[in-house]
C-alpha cells in the first residue's frame, strides 16, 4: 500500500497521543551536550519530543513529567514557561489571522 506523502511527517504529541503533522507540533530537542531547546525551526539535531500547541497538553506534561522521562533529563520550571510562551504566541497569531480573515474586529 502506498503511503500519502505527508504521512512521513506525522508525529505523536507526548501528552495527548494524538498524531499530527510535525509542523503542527512543538519540537523539544535534546542534544549530545545535554542541552534542551525549543526547536521552532525544526533544524536542531538530537533526540526530540513533540507537543501540541495547547496549554492543556503542556499542563499534562508538567503534571506527569512525561517530557523528563522522554528526554531522560530534569526540566526546569523556566523551560516550561518558555514553552508556554511559544504556545501563547501561536494562539495570538492564530487569533490575529482569524480577525483579518473576518474583516477586523467583530
Amino acid at each position: 500500500m502506498k503511503k500519502n506523502k505527508n504521512e512521513a511527517f506525522t508525529r505523536t504529541c507526548i501528552a495527548c497521543n494524538n498524531k499530527k503533522s510535525k509542523y503542527e507540533l512543538i519540537r523539544i530537542a535534546y542534544n549530545k551536550n545535554k542541552e534542551i531547546n525549543i526547536d521552532i525551526e525544526e533544524k536542531l539535531e538530537g533526540r526530540g519530543a513533540y507537543l501540541c500547541y495547547n496549554q492543556d497538553c503542556l499542563n499534562k506534561v508538567i503534571k506527569t513529567k512525561r517530557l523528563e522521562r522522554k528526554l531522560k533529563q530534569i526540566i526546569s520550571e523556566n523551560f516550561y514557561e518558555d514553552i508556554r510562551g511559544v504556545i501563547i504566541d501561536k494562539e495570538e497569531a492564530s487569533n490575529n489571522n482569524k480577525e483579518k480573515q473576518n474583516g477586523g474586529d467583530i
